[in-house]
């Protein structure tokens, strides 16, 4: 105290300390500033009191006003449903087809399609449907078990190969290599036909002798053609679409070792009106077939297909 002093250019008086030669001025606090830091203070004592906020073992401080996050999600959740449940009656009400004539009822279908696929399904198709190896391109007009909507529906109920579920679509084509039904000879000969079938490989002397072997052991699931029977799960050949790669060695791989995709059933893991958005969402993406009741015709997949 002893040492305040009144600091000559500016007129105010110092706070009695120094450092290295450096003085403190005591300037007060401006009187806004002081308000305002009180008024905080009094704001954070009232928001204690009517908000959760303070953290105990278990849990936290309810509040007077017994508000939380959790419960406004909760109830913004439930408004939410409300207002979706009349238009999710309707599609739990139609037929699919019906459902595509209703042009604001598509629209909210494929919006809760969308979600659903982004949620479920783009782990496998990827984010923009268009899949990968071992996993069918939803964006083409390739089918393993049919493409319109109806058929469509029907995979995503039961899955491809899904244990547990007797209506899974199934299928099974042998191991023609590994098995030892054909030589390796045959293999590669077969090969060459499989890949002549789409002009993906010269129909040289080795195709030929393949296009016995086909006849012998292909064509009854794949056709006399190769284009597939959808019946069988047995994809088009004569396309330049293949699922599991279209290169020489890649087909004669799977000749060799079959491949045998699953696809869960989502009967049980989605709910009913879910399903039947997706089924319609998948059908919008380029590749869907004519909305009808029953089997599409013949035109299976040769690779990237859809299920």
């Amino acid at each position: 105290m002893a040492n305040k002093r009144i600091d000559e250019p500016t007129g105010v008086e110092t706070v009695g300390h120094e450092w290295d030669g450096i003085e403190e001025l005591n300037n007060p606090l401006p009187r806004w500033w002081v308000i305002t830091f009180a008024l905080t203070i009094v704001f954070s004592l009232g928001y204690v009191i009517v908000y959760p906020a303070i953290p105990l073992l278990d849990k936290g401080t309810q509040g007077m006003w017994g508000w939380s996050s959790r419960g406004q999600l909760a109830a913004e959740t439930e408004t939410a449903e409300a207002a979706r449940a009349e238009s999710n009656a309707q599609i739990a009400a139609l037929p699919l087809t019906q459902i595509a004539a209703n042009k604001d009822l598509m629209d909210k279908a494929l919006a809760g399609g969308s979600a659903a696929f982004r949620q479920n399904c783009v782990q496998c198709h990827g984010s923009g449907a268009a899949g990968g190896i071992g996993y069918p391109n939803l964006n083409d007009d390739d089918w393993l078990w049919g493409g319109n909507v109806n058929e469509i529906h029907q995979t995503l109920l039961h899955g491809v190969r899904h244990p547990g579920d007797a209506e899974t679509r199934t299928s099974a084509m042998p191991s023609f290599g590994k098995d030892g039904i054909l030589t390796p000879a045959q293999v590669n000969e077969v090969t060459g036909y499989v890949l002549s079938l789409s002009g993906a490989a010269k129909a040289d002397a080795s195709a030929q002798a393949g296009a016995a072997v086909f006849t012998a052991n292909c064509a009854v699931c794949h056709g006399p053609d190769g284009k597939g029977m959808r019946q069988f799960g047995a994809p088009n050949l004569a396309d330049k679409i293949w699922l599991y790669g279209g290169s020489q060695s890649q087909v004669a791989a799977s000749v060799t070792n079959a491949h045998a995709g699953v696809m869960p059933a989502w009967t049980g893991r989605l709910d009913p009106v879910t399903i039947k958005m997706l089924a319609l969402y998948v059908h919008s993406l380029g590749g869907g077939e004519d909305f009808k009741e029953g089997p599409a015709a013949p035109a299976a997949e040769g690779g990237n297909a859809k299920p």
